[in-house]
C-alpha cells in the first residue's frame, strides 16, 4: 500500500486528494469515485497528476496549502 498526493485540476479550481492504494491504477481509480460522492455535479473535464507517493507510517502525511 502506498499513501498518495493527487493534485487534480478542474477548469476553475485546484484540488488535492490524499489516499491509501495499492497501486497507480487503483488510485486513480478511487480518485473518480471521490469525485462522484464529493460533487453534485461535476465541475467539467479534469487533469489528475500524482504529486507524492510514500509507504504509510506512523504519523506519515501531507501538508497541503490552502
Amino acid at each position: 500500500m502506498m499513501l498518495y498526493k493527487i493534485e487534480i485540476q478542474f477548469p476553475e479550481q485546484k484540488a488535492y486528494l490524499v489516499l491509501l492504494a495499492e497501486n497507480d491504477q487503483k488510485a486513480f481509480a478511487a480518485l473518480e469515485a471521490h469525485i462522484d460522492r464529493h460533487y453534485l455535479k461535476a465541475p467539467g473535464p479534469y487533469e489528475a497528476a500524482i504529486v507524492e507517493k510514500k509507504r504509510p507510517e506512523p504519523g506519515s502525511g501531507y501538508l497541503i496549502e490552502g
